[in-house]
């Protein structure tokens, strides 16, 4: 049976192979800053060619006066043609090519960097530009063949495990409203921010956007901080309340107005000794292993499977933000309550490694996987085996996993299998995964019926395992711990406790999400949770 369980927050074949070559590392260098401090500057320039094609990444940094705004200037040696750009309007005249900064990555501040770049094709000799003018100053220097410039970000080695060596940031608009409801118990602890719209990069309603949260983390002297990466084309296309602004084919409008402002402002260089961890796309892989066949299916999960526009976002923004070294990726890989079952297991590992081997770093574009995001399945079942006598339990229903540990630690060991670098860890989110009460069990049952006895041994105490929103009974769980187990990164708050995953009736937004009848208390469920109640909780958010 398969069971898909959702976590809201409240392309064409050629895009793909595009995507993959993003980002290469074969390249040249233009640096050295001229005399003048006013108006120094360095240009990186790298080249990924494929035989009269070619991906050219370009970074900035700005060593003079501050900037709020720039223009980058050059001329080809040979007959190359810009076709398409991001991070900057370009335009060409003959050799000459003009890019002028765009509203997100205008402001330049002494040794500030930024990053963009464009596809071109060209034939003969794909030479390196001789030399670069920021705001009419030549940027010149050498143009050898010698070591390149680090990329914006480079702050040094890139570590195992990101989470550990010091302490998480904290985000300070989350933690002023925790702080009334749980006190410093809660308020104190790291938690994500979730980038679930181009507008949150740079705040919603006068709210903190992506460089003030980073900016907040160094302020903070945070070692590292979380960012959720959550505005796919056609987003979570199995469940309303988390649905996005972006339809199934804007996958253009998603690299260039979301993923490249985002990896500009991860590259400052101001941020290069922070670890920036970005946790990629909730649900969007997931969906295409469960959601595009049988009575799970939906027609929207199908269009995203035909258009390849959930593994060309995916891609893009691996190869984008994996580039920037203080930037580790975490893929979501769902949880035991959707792909714990064999159905599901190998095809999903399978899935999760084709999409990483599509990258231009390939395999090793990813650092690890998030489970359990946003959801609330336990992070260990103390008492509850997993055997051939409670695997025919309606609860277990042939599953193999009841709990994250079990699942992350087996998953973990079938993706390195499928070729993925064996130093990949795991995070589980536990921000909502503790079940207490007077309900949680306190050791093994006696039951003579093998339902009654798994029903008194399980620590998750909802109605179904495929029940996702806003569970009534759910509290906090363990809180964010580094390294917690061999093959483990870390437990984290991914979704900040508190946080709505949809409303109990129709609210009007203006974020693209609906309303969603499993977080409706008196819905009587669907196929993806057996025809069970819902959980949820009434009167939300």
């Amino acid at each position: 049976m398969n069971v898909n369980v959702h976590r809201p927050r409240a392309g064409r074949p050629a895009a793909v192979a595009l995507a993959a070559l993003l980002l290469g590392l074969v390249s040249t260098l233009v640096a050295v800053g001229t005399a003048r401090a006013a108006t120094g500057c360095t240009v990186g320039y790298t080249t990924n060619d494929w035989g009269g094609g070619f991906t050219a990444d370009l970074s900035i940094t700005n060593l003079g006066d501050p900037l709020t705004s720039w223009t980058l200037e050059w001329d080809f040696a040979g007959d190359q043609q810009v076709t398409q750009g991001w991070s900057g309007t370009f335009t060409q005249s003959a050799k000459h090519v003009t890019v002028k900064s765009v509203s997100y990555n205008g402001g330049l501040g002494t040794n500030a960097s930024t990053s963009l770049g464009f596809n071109g094709s060209y034939s003969g000799t794909n030479a390196t530009p001789a030399s670069f003018k920021l705001n009419g100053s030549t940027c010149d220097g050498s143009t050898g063949s010698g070591p390149t410039q680090p990329p914006p970000g480079d702050g040094g080695d890139h570590t195992d495990n990101p989470f550990t060596g010091g302490k998480g940031y904290v985000n300070s608009e989350w933690s002023a409203e925790a702080q009334g409801d749980g006190g410093s118990a809660v308020a104190n602890q790291p938690t994500a921010v979730w980038l679930d719209r181009i507008a949150a990069i740079n705040g919603v309603n006068g709210g903190m956007g992506l460089r003030d949260h980073l900016d907040a983390a160094l302020a903070q002297g945070a070692s590292y901080a979380q960012f959720v990466i959550y505005d796919l084309p056609g987003r979570d296309c199995a469940a309303l309340a988390s649905n996005g602004e972006l339809g199934p084919t804007e996958i253009g409008r998603y690299k260039t107005d979301y993923i490249d402002p985002i990896a500009s402002i991860m590259a400052d260089s101001k941020y290069a000794n922070l670890k920036i961890i970005a946790y990629i796309e909730p649900d969007s892989l997931p969906n295409l292993v469960t959601n595009v066949s049988g009575d799970t299916a939906t027609t929207e999960c199908r269009t995203m499977q035909q258009n390849g526009n959930y593994v060309a976002g995916v891609q893009y923004a691996l190869n984008r933000l994996h580039a920037i070294s203080n930037v580790y990726t975490y893929l979501d890989a769902a949880h035991h309550g959707w792909l714990g079952w064999d159905s599901n297991f190998d095809p999903a590992a399978q899935l999760f490694a084709t999409v990483a081997r599509g990258t231009t770093a390939g395999v090793n574009s990813i650092d690890g996987f998030v489970i359990n995001t946003a959801n609330y399945s336990p992070t260990t079942e103390p008492y509850l085996p997993v055997n051939d006598q409670t695997r025919p339990s309606t609860w277990v229903d042939w599953n193999r996993y009841v709990d994250e540990a079990s699942f992350g630690a087996a998953f973990r060991q079938q993706l390195i299998s499928d070729g993925l670098p064996s130093g990949i860890g795991m995070v589980i989110d536990t921000s909502r995964n503790g079940w207490g009460g007077s309900s949680r069990p306190t050791g093994p049952s006696s039951a003579a019926d093998i339902n009654a006895q798994v029903n008194a041994e399980r620590v998750d105490r909802r109605p179904h395992v495929g029940d996702w929103c806003n569970q009534s009974g759910a509290g906090l769980g363990a809180r964010p711990t580094a390294a917690p187990a061999a093959g483990f990164d870390a437990y984290a708050w991914v979704k900040p406790p508190g946080e709505s995953d949809g409303a109990s009736k129709s609210i009007p937004n203006d974020e693209g999400k609906g309303f969603d009848q499993m977080c409706d208390p008196d819905y009587g469920g669907n196929a993806r949770n057996g025809n069970s109640p819902t959980g949820a909780l009434p009167d939300a958010p």
